[in-house]
């Protein structure tokens, strides 16, 4: 809408034919660059302008233009062209230019109220004259009134109301918008308003326009502003747009135009409001309201997939993040709003979304499974990448669905949903244990083992450290599976190293590992034996080091514990313990030089040794409730095998060691313990 007064004939000037000439109007300024999920610029806000061409007796010499410029309340309104003569004496006694504040001395009459656009004064004015005409009632006048002085009033609060109801449409056009006149109109409100209370709380007739709703009125013409303005949005660029189909174009458009136009409700409209008619949360209800409305029809309609991922975005993404600017957050309750769709509404386009994801995920997966089965099926031998066999299965598909989770987390809106999508992966690591297997049953190319091998470790990797994006049942049963692969692929690996190792695990625990360098000959084998699993990454040789370490140590005390051996008196009982000690620590040297870092299990030989090197009750009491601590695995049957190699230690002096032993199990808390004599056969 655009307020222009007429010139007075006393302004107007004379061209060189002499006619009279009006200056022209100024052309309207573009509002601010509005961002949006293309970061394109917005036109005005508003849509459409409104004319309003006033009644003679209302017309006013200058041409209002008003800037877009001033926010901060101060004056908006300027002259319009530098045509007007300013020393004419009728414009300087008449033509006083819109919002401009009247002489403090000056009465104004009713018409130069509004000829001046003084709303609030003008609306003052026809309350105190419908006081006096309605509001004190004497036996005179009840019965008759002066119907020319009610047609009158009537015929000016229509022109007030007109006025009004088009400054309140050009409340979004900031190339018409003026802080002095709209604060005004917003005061006219208020104070009809106040007076529709004042009638409804006396006891008499009122006049016919009263209640005259004036509020209803202004967010009436506030809703029609905000629907225009969503049926005319500034459009994105030709770029965009071929990027977009047309419903996301549709989306796109009108999010932008919400944003850009609250934007400017809460830095230029706000400031002719009063405060408690909370201007920009009324604004912001109406776009939410306007909105959801239109993506409501949205939903009735078959959506693909695109489409639908676009239209979830906008519902738990690209709107909210509408009202996360700095500006807008102030001001603008958006808890209050609520969601744009209900779950009833959403719930049908999320699962089509979910599933088909689900479907691309098991499809892209595939794909790269079925590429590492290529390059089994071709190569002897997997390239190496820093000394190590390398498969790109794990990194590849870890990208995939951590993408994907990620991406539904924002697209759904809430992480539980999205955690349905890491069911897929359960099913993918059932098909890479397949193909691992079916490569083991080949008996060859260790390569592509130990490169599935790391797979194993990258992928439990992420499954711990990302946990939260896995419901617990399917983060339990991938971890299991994960772990006996693990336990499969390190079986098949070492068994090789064991059956070399095996005549000389028979020697362990006789006389001949006491008198010959039987140990130091197993030693040897070892450090042999797995120079045929070099080419796996650090961390799983040092896992696979460790189950190597393990087993070895647990062959060791098997064969000690099934007492080959009799230790008959404490000479013997010395050597034996001095040999095991001496084991131990070559055995924990020999894991160092091969890359493991820890002790552990080494350090149950040195406590093997102390219970072998005892000889009194109580001190071998204490050795034996020590090894309950570290290893809560242990059994009686191990500690009387143990003990059974002492052939001078009696029945009854077990048996106390013994009970030792189990009241140190009842205190021992097996929480974070790992297992070794449960590995240890007792025949």
């Amino acid at each position: 809408m655009c307020l222009t007064l007429r010139h007075c004939l006393p302004c107007r000037r004379r061209t060189a034919d002499g006619t009279m000439r009006t200056p022209p109007d100024s052309s309207d300024t573009d509002r601010t660059r509005v961002d949006s999920p293309t970061e394109q610029n917005a036109k005005s806000p508003g849509g459409k302008r409104f004319h309003l061409k006033l009644p003679k007796f209302l017309r006013a010499p200058g041409v209002v233009r008003i800037s877009p410029t001033a926010t901060d309340g101060t004056q908006v309104g300027a002259a319009g062209t530098s045509d007007v003569d300013n020393s004419c004496p009728a414009v300087q006694q008449r033509c006083v230019l819109p919002g401009a504040e009247a002489p403090p001395t000056e009465t104004l009459s009713f018409e130069q109220t509004l000829e001046r656009l003084l709303l609030s004064e003008a609306s003052q004015k026809l309350i105190e004259r419908e006081e006096h005409l309605f509001g004190e009632i004497t036996e005179r006048d009840s019965l008759t009134r002066q119907e020319e002085e009610v047609d009158k009033l009537i015929a000016d609060r229509k022109a007030v109301e007109t006025l009004v109801e088009q400054t309140i449409r050009n409340s979004l056009c900031a190339g018409q918008f003026n802080v002095n006149i709209l604060t005004s109109a917003v005061k006219a409100i208020c104070q009809e308003e106040n007076q529709d209370q004042v009638w409804a709380q006396r006891d008499q007739p009122s006049p016919v326009w009263r209640p005259c709703s004036w509020r209803k009125l202004h967010d009436s013409i506030l809703l029609s502003l905000v629907e225009e303005s969503l049926d005319n949005p500034s459009s994105i660029s030709a770029v965009a747009q071929g990027q977009l189909s047309s419903l996301q174009q549709d989306l796109c458009n009108m999010g932008r135009q919400i944003k850009g136009d609250l934007q400017w409700v809460v830095t230029a409209v706000k400031l002719c409001y009063p405060p408690e008619l909370d201007i920009c949360n009324l604004y912001a209800r109406m776009y939410h309201k306007t909105f959801a409305t239109r993506l409501r029809k949205i939903t009735d309609f078959a959506l693909d997939n695109s489409d639908t991922i676009y239209l979830l975005r906008w519902v738990n993404e690209f709107y909210p993040d509408i009202f996360k600017k700095d500006e807008l957050v102030i001001e603008i309750d958006s808890a209050a709003l609520g969601k744009l769709l209900s779950e009833e509404l959403t719930a049908p386009l999320e699962e089509q979304y979910l599933s088909q994801t689900q479907e691309d995920l098991m499809r892209y997966s595939n794909k790269v499974l079925e590429d590492a089965k290529l390059v089994w099926l071709k190569r002897d031998e997997l390239e190496r990448e820093d000394g190590c066999f390398v498969s790109h299965v794990a990194i590849d598909v870890i990208k995939l669905f951590y993408g994907a989770v990620k991406s539904a987390q924002i697209i759904l809106g809430n992480q539980q949903k999205a955690k349905m999508i890491m069911c897929q992966l359960k099913d993918f690591l059932q098909r890479f244990n397949k193909f691992q297997q079916d490569v083991m049953k080949t008996k060859k190319r260790n390569s592509i083992i130990l490169a599935n091998l790391s797979c194993v470790k990258l992928f439990r990797d992420f499954i711990v450290e990302k946990s939260d994006l896995f419901p617990e049942d399917v983060r339990g049963s991938c971890l299991s599976l994960l772990t006996a692969m693990k336990q499969t692929t390190h079986t098949y690996l070492l068994d090789p190293v064991h059956k070399a190792l095996m005549p000389l695990y028979h020697q362990l625990g006789t006389s001949d590992w006491l008198k010959k360098p039987v140990f130091d000959k197993l030693l040897a084998s070892v450090d042999e034996q797995v120079q045929h699993l070099q080419g796996l990454t650090e961390p799983c040789h040092q896992e696979l080091m460790c189950q190597l370490q393990q087993d070895v140590t647990v062959e060791y005390v098997e064969r000690l514990l099934r007492r080959k051996l009799k230790l008959k008196n404490k000479e013997q009982q010395e050597e034996a313990a001095m040999t095991v000690k001496e084991d131990g620590e070559s055995l924990h040297s020999l894991f160092v030089t091969l890359g493991w870092k820890e002790a552990w299990p080494i350090d149950v030989l040195p406590h093997i040794a102390e219970v072998l090197q005892l000889q009194n009750l109580p001190s071998i009491q204490m050795e034996v409730m020590s090894l309950g601590t570290k290893f809560p695995d242990i059994s009686e049957r191990h500690v009387s095998a143990l003990l059974k190699l002492k052939t001078n230690f009696s029945k009854v002096d077990r048996d106390a060691a013994k009970a030792i032993l189990t009241d140190s199990l009842k205190q021992t808390n097996t929480i974070g313990t790992r297992p070794f004599f449960s590995r240890v056969n007792i025949r």
